[in-house]
């Protein structure tokens, strides 16, 4: 990264694109320059849906919904149009789950359920509305009902002010609050 007057301070990449060389907490927080951060996400890594889910529920589990996120935006720029809404919609829900563990209660309601709304619109290609319209079952195996309840659920009590006090007003603890993106997951 190259800092330069002109550019008052901000990081750069070789090509001169502002990129953040801070280093982060587990919910993506910038730390002051010289703290210890956690191991950020590799940007532009193009794995199989699979791989994704896997590495996107790890994080998840960790209670780094922020770097979940990352590489579901991944997933988004590298797989086929026809997947972005599918994948844009689980990254809005790992935002949200990111703004509620902040105690950004109303940003994080917000996010939750336009994350909702996308993956029940359809947002799941093999999937969609069934004819009652709830989520039917997504691709390789993503629970979209499971996690369209999950998120209308959360948004609701994250308004309604239960949380994690210890992280601040409202917060929640992202790692016990992490979903479960599969069907098949334990």
């Amino acid at each position: 990264m190259n800092r330069t007057t002109h550019d008052r301070g901000r990081d750069r990449d070789e090509e001169g694109r502002a990129r953040s060389a801070r280093p982060r907490d587990g919910l993506g927080r910038p730390l002051p320059y010289g703290a210890e951060g956690v191991p950020r996400q590799p940007e532009g890594v193009v794995r199989d849906p699979g791989a994704t889910l896997r590495e996107a529920q790890r994080l998840f589990d960790a209670g780094m919904p922020f770097h979940a996120h990352e590489v579901f935006e991944d997933a988004w720029k590298s797989g086929p149009e026809a997947e972005r809404d599918l994948w844009q919609g689980l990254a809005q829900l790992a935002v949200g789950l990111t703004h509620a563990a902040r105690g950004n209660a109303a940003g994080g309601a917000r996010l939750l359920r336009r994350g909702a709304d996308r993956l029940a619109a359809g947002g799941a290609p093999t999937g969609g509305s069934s004819a009652g319209g709830s989520p039917g079952p997504g691709p390789y195996g993503i629970d979209v009902g499971g996690l369209v309840s999950w998120a209308r659920e959360l948004a609701a009590r994250t308004e309604g002010g239960e949380g994690d006090r210890g992280a601040g007003p409202g917060a929640v603890d992202a790692a016990a609050e992490a979903p479960r993106l599969r069907r098949d997951a334990a």
